[in-house]
């Protein structure tokens, strides 16, 4: 160094040398203590924003870091449409206006930022869509002296709330397509010491790019996992329409079950005594049991039709009891008798015996096939002893009934054999088959047991594997409850009317009893009026006979 009186080199002495290296020595250590805290909480933040799974929250999330990495006063969150044509509000902060909106806030409803003119050319005066549209960082030291910019709104913000609106760092956030997928807009920093407010820093630029680059990531990941798990429950719930739409009869059951079943669980959540008031299902847990209930009967894709909607004894495709009219004309008219009038409309006037008594045997018949009332033994001897009578086919004799349409006749307790009763009941073996093969993630992975579990019962007289009340889940009764008071009053079956809310509750107070279902379930499911709230929602009024059962 030179001496400013002399122009000759000034002499330094080692001790002034030792302090000018220390304290370069100190300043680099700062700056790099510095930005290592930087990078550090970058990571940090980086770790948040990936482990956030509500996507309400992490949208906050997002602005609130890069408030506090930034120190600035106030953030906007812009997300883009899926048309790519807009700026839509997510997130709106101003700390010292105690302005804080949408995320898990709600919505807001402001007019999203257009990024086209009405003349169709790009919105480039607007500083967010200039940013979504090149994908440059604008950095503003103070927005009023701006140029190129319009911020007439920014001006009339100020006017009306008193606030000043001055530095404005403008990023966009791309994703790892490089898709611009948003624009993180942060207002006025503020100096760490005296909290005046500064100009955004290049340092503090270039973190907040890579802040942004993080948070875009992290945000297309969290919306992809809600798109594909939107996407698998939209499926799912398509596979279940499609199960009862393939019966006419049944349409709505799996919807009105699933429902049931979430009411049942929620009510759960909220009892704060009883033998349940410790029990509390998280919402992944309430999801995993609403995917179970919708596809409890995923395993009837492989049930025929005729069987699941077996309306009468004698129904396959068609009602065979036709054929049987057929054949009882065809042995009337073999046995001599005239008549231009059906066997079951008789003509007025004297009636031949046989005649008589050949359409007394098919209304008794025509009423068996119904299934409505249990068959006495006298009932079935009857049966058998039509069954005797022969006619004629081609010269020969032949039986007036076979003995498939007699097994289904005799029939004890409504329209199903016992070879067609296991052709439905196999449905829920066929469930866990199809569901345990499918590779649901760890928080879904109980779906299958408890779908295949909807006909158990806790005295191990259920089916398919007979499980007992040590086997069963709490989920797996519930969905059991759900399904069978649904099926008692449905009123869409066509072999029989669905039951009055007495007669149900009376019929669930008998099983539950018997240890068919869980007493506690069916005595919550009582005291918390669920099945009235249902009844409401889903029942004719003539069924709700007795709201206070």
């Amino acid at each position: 160094m030179e001496d400013k009186d002399t122009g000759f080199p000034r002499v330094i002495n080692s001790s002034q040398i030792n302090r000018l290296l220390n304290r370069v020595v100190a300043e680099i250590q700062q700056f790099t203590e510095n930005q290592m805290k930087q990078i550090k909480r970058l990571t940090r933040i980086g770790t948040a924003l990936s482990a956030e799974r509500n996507l309400e929250r992490l949208l906050e999330l997002i602005v609130e870091e890069a408030r506090k990495f930034t120190g600035a006063d106030g953030g906007t969150l812009y997300i883009m449409s899926d048309d790519e044509k807009e700026l839509h509000f997510a997130i709106v902060q101003t700390e010292t206006l105690h302005i804080s909106m949408g995320g898990t806030g709600g919505k807001i409803t402001w007019k999203p930022v257009s990024l086209q003119n009405p003349d169709g050319t790009p919105n480039n005066a607007n500083v967010s869509a200039y940013v979504a549209l090149t994908g440059k960082t604008v950095n503003i030291p103070d927005v009023y002296h701006a140029e190129g910019f319009d911020f007439k709104g920014t001006r009339t913000f100020d006017g009306q709330t008193g606030y000043r609106s001055t530095s404005m760092l403008v990023v966009p956030m791309k994703n790892h397509e490089n898709d611009i997928i948003g624009v993180l807009q942060l207002l006025n920093a503020r100096d760490e010491e005296s909290g005046e407010v500064i100009s955004f820093s290049y340092d503090c630029q270039e973190m907040t790019e890579s802040l942004a680059s993080q948070a875009a990531v992290a945000l297309s990941n969290n919306r992809l996992i809600h798109d594909l798990e939107n996407l698998m429950e939209s499926f799912i719930r398509s596979i279940a329409t499609a199960i009862d739409e393939k019966s006419p009869y049944t349409g709505g059951h799996v919807r009105r079950v699933a429902e049931l079943t979430t009411d049942i669980a929620r009510k759960i959540n909220d009892v704060t005594d009883g033998p349940y008031a410790t029990v509390r299902f998280s919402d992944d847990e309430l999801k995993e049991l609403q995917i179970a209930a919708w596809l409890h009967d995923v395993g009837k894709v492989t049930t025929p039709e005729y069987v699941v909607d077996k309306a009468t004894k004698l129904e396959t495709i068609f009602d065979r009891i036709e054929l049987l009219r057929l054949r009882f004309e065809l042995c009337a008219l073999q046995a001599g008798i005239q008549g231009e009038k059906s066997l079951v409309e008789p003509s007025s006037g004297q009636q031949d015996d046989l005649r008589k008594t050949l359409a007394e045997e098919f209304l008794f018949l025509t009423e068996s096939n119904r299934g409505g009332e249990r068959m006495s033994d006298d009932k079935v001897n009857r049966v058998n002893a039509i069954a005797a009578r022969t006619w004629e086919l081609d010269g020969k004799p032949e039986a007036l009934l076979s003995r498939e349409e007699i097994d289904n006749l005799n029939i004890r307790q409504g329209t199903l054999t016992a070879a067609e009763r296991e052709i439905i009941q196999n449905h829920a073996t066929v469930t866990y088959k199809m569901l345990s093969q499918l590779p649901f993630p760890k928080k879904l992975r109980h779906v299958p047991e408890y779908a295949a579990a909807h006909h158990e019962t806790l005295n191990g007289k259920g089916y398919p594997r007979g499980l007992d009340e040590l086997q069963l889940s709490l989920q797996s009764r519930i969905l059991a409850l759900a399904d069978i008071f649904e099926a008692l009053t449905a009123k869409d079956r066509p072999y029989k009317k669905g039951k009055t809310l007495s007669e149900a509750m009376h019929i669930l107070s008998l099983m539950a009893k018997d240890r068919h279902i869980d007493p506690d379930l069916f005595d919550l499911f009582k005291r918390e009026e669920i099945y009235l709230d249902y009844a409401r929602r889903e029942l004719t009024p003539q069924q709700i006979d007795s709201p206070g059962v």
